[in-house]
């Protein structure tokens, strides 16, 4: 793969349109369309890992998601650097100096696709068709419409997953919008793709790129920008990973594990000195000597824990620009494999890991997380179920008054089994957490408006 082709400012929807004339970027005007458009506000309202806030500020989808790109944008512009260093000629014939931009518009985004309660919501729709009352649809033939699903459909069912979710969102032409969904550039849509292959390809990981309405844009989008692309049996579809996914994915990975860290501190869930064990973990005995002098001026264990946590990031923010300029050969010909993280230094790869067990054994697993996982996990499920049968018999009068509060670019009724429940899936994936529990309450009669 090369830089020069890989950077492309083409708008998906309007790749024959010229450039408008703004004192933007094309890239800066992909970060001012996500940060101004409804699915991103909506994730102020969705939960990350602990429960929305009571009296303690925790992180939501939204703070996670502006922590990303903030890190992502850093990520971008010190790899610009370097590469430019490296390429100089490069800089005139590409968009290497708006690495920053484009990494942290994908980071934006790049949960923008997670239905309501985390995980558990996610993990609530991909199991309701595989072990659930949605196992009827694999050989379902459906009497409005007279289909059924494909192999490769249902396969985009059982594996449901927020970022082939995202992608959908931001390029499906949904009813009464414009062709191209979000009309973003090649570039950024490319780099919010971890998972470039078919849902067929998932395995046992349930995870992918692009559901098989949008095969198409993705393979328009690699074709455009030279992304590799694998040979595959069957119909199959699996690319090697855009460049940038890398730095998006890197950017992920340390906000999520470190600030999970930070919150369970603020929650009492890892006292002061077990967490500030953790975060001194990524450094060497002179530096954890130096922090240690410098915390001691600070009162606040809270501040204490902020400071740390802001040095662990910084390293290793410089620790997978390192590893992702060493290994750029290998990330342009597709061999490169695992995540940069994976590839740090082993002090902060094994301090990194402590803190990845940590958060599996003490944090994810804890009440307060668990609960939030059931309620989300019976809540997901139901609407699911309800929605679905509302699809496959829109005459009936219950069905008729539940697609009635449906927004109209949801085409619940439209001319395929699969657009029908792929539309019933984007109407309750696309709901806050809040939004969620009233429909559900609402609609099995839990909770009036007038009473």
């Amino acid at each position: 793969m090369r830089w020069e082709q890989l950077l492309s400012s083409k708008r998906l929807g309007q790749e024959n349109q010229p450039h408008r004339k703004d004192d933007r970027t094309e890239f800066q005007r992909d970060y001012d369309r996500i940060i101004f458009s409804a699915p991103f506000r909506r994730l102020q309202n969705k939960t990350q890992v602990f429960p929305l806030p009571g009296s303690i500020f925790v992180h939501n989808r939204l703070t996670h998601s502006l922590e990303v790109s903030s890190v992502g944008r850093s990520l971008g512009n010190d790899v610009s650097r370097l590469l430019l260093q490296r390429h100089p000629e490069l800089a005139e014939s590409s968009h290497l100096s708006e690495l920053g931009t484009i990494v942290s518009t994908a980071c934006l985004a790049h949960d923008l696709g997670n239905p309501p309660f985390g995980h558990s919501g996610e993990k609530a729709i991909g199991t309701y068709f595989s072990e659930g009352h949605g196992r009827f649809l694999q050989t379902y033939v459906c009497e409005e419409t007279g289909d059924s699903l494909t192999d490769a459909q249902w396969d985009d069912l059982i594996h449901f997953e927020g970022n082939a979710n995202a992608f959908r969102l931001l390029t499906h032409h949904f009813k009464g919008r414009r062709e191209g969904g979000f009309v973003m550039t090649y570039s950024t849509l490319a780099s919010i793709v971890k998972y470039p292959f078919s849902s067929d390809l998932a395995g046992d990981k349930r995870k992918f790129g692009f559901f098989r309405e949008e095969q198409e844009y993705y393979t328009r989008i690699a074709d455009e920008l030279g992304i590799i692309c694998h040979s595959t049996p069957g119909g199959s579809f699996s690319y090697a990973r855009y460049p940038l996914v890398y730095l998006v994915e890197a950017a992920d990975d340390i906000c999520y594990q470190i600030m999970d860290i930070e919150d369970a501190h603020k929650l009492k869930i890892l006292t002061t000195q077990e967490t500030k064990q953790l975060l001194l973990g990524f450094f060497p005995d002179d530096k954890k000597t130096y922090f240690l002098e410098r915390m001691s001026k600070l009162d606040d264990a809270n501040e204490q824990i902020v400071f740390l946590r802001s040095c662990v990031i910084n390293c290793l923010e410089n620790e997978c620009v390192n590893v992702f300029v060493e290994h750029e050969e290998e990330i342009l010909s597709g061999t490169f494999a695992g995540t940069l993280i994976g590839h740090i230094a082993p002090l902060p790869r094994n301090a990194y890991q402590t803190c990845a067990h940590t958060a599996e054994t003490e944090i994810y697993h804890c009440k307060e997380v668990v609960d939030v996982e059931i309620a989300g996990f019976k809540v997901i499920t139901e609407l699911v179920d309800m929605m679905i049968h509302a699809a496959l018999h829109s005459n009936q009068a219950f069905s008729q008054l539940l697609i009635n509060r449906v927004s109209t670019q949801y085409d619940i009724k439209a001319p395929t089994l699969y657009g029908r429940v792929m539309a019933v899936l984007d109407y309750i994936s696309g709901m806050t957490d809040v939004y969620a529990l009233d429909v559900y309450r609402k609609t099995n009669g839990m909770s009036i408006p007038s009473l």
